[in-house]
């Protein structure tokens, strides 16, 4: 009896150390359980804060894009400063965009014609790149001339004749007396033209070769137009 004593004893206790294992068993998975859990939590977290961190980003990007707008608006007001076309806004009849005319910026021909009868039209051209301003009467020098002629003040025009790139102006000379009270006169193959204000001539193409002039040559002052120089 005492031997089945001690085998239940024995039992027993096998049966405590099997329950004592089973329990750490479960305290060690639940704890791993938990650990997992803790684990996972974490990870989540960290992602939704990674997730939080790259919004601002993103709308940093959004601000700097606004910003490229902003400076191409700006720079759209720049370009709008200096005007669609890329002038400068300066005025080419502005006073101090304008010259005067003279023998290195324009081209003089000189022709006689059928009426009034004894005339000469004188033409000038601006060659140059800048509205000139073409003041007084012009000065002309015949071959042979001891002088030069006088002007015919009637002629006078109320403003000074200008000439754009490219435009003419004109002037008369009444070559000679159509009764023979110039005296002789003689024949001038040549014909230089000065300008108000400037010492340099400038040969002026004589249409037909050649003129008749005597005492009373004259000229008129630069006008805008033919038919009122020759209508001097």
């Amino acid at each position: 009896m005492r031997t089945r004593m001690l085998a239940a004893a024995t039992v027993a206790l096998a049966a405590l150390s099997l329950t004592a294992c089973g329990s750490e068993e479960k305290v060690r998975d639940e704890g791993a359980a938990k650990s997992s859990q803790s684990t996972s939590e974490d990870a989540a977290a960290g992602s939704s804060s990674g997730s939080d961190d790259a919004t601002p980003s993103s709308d940093r990007t959004k601000t700097s894009g606004n910003g490229g707008d902003s400076g191409g608006s700006e720079g759209k007001g720049a370009n709008a400063g200096t005007g669609t076309d890329g002038t400068d806004g300066t005025d080419p009849d502005a006073p101090e965009n304008r010259v005067p005319c003279t023998a290195a910026n324009t081209s003089v021909t000189a022709a006689p014609v059928p009426r009034p009868l004894n005339y000469m039209l004188i033409t000038i051209t601006n060659t140059g790149s800048k509205l000139c301003d073409l003041p007084g009467y012009p000065i002309l020098k015949f071959e042979g001339a001891q002088s030069v002629p006088p002007v015919i003040e009637d002629s006078k025009p109320q403003a000074v004749t200008s000439l754009k790139p490219g435009g003419k102006g004109y002037a008369a000379a009444i070559l000679s007396a159509g009764d023979g009270s110039g005296g002789e006169g003689y024949t001038a193959t040549s014909l230089q033209i000065g300008f108000q204000g400037s010492d340099r001539m400038a040969d002026a193409a004589l249409q037909g070769g050649d003129v008749h002039i005597d005492s009373k040559l004259r000229v008129s002052y630069w006008q805008s137009d033919s038919a009122t120089a020759l209508g001097s």
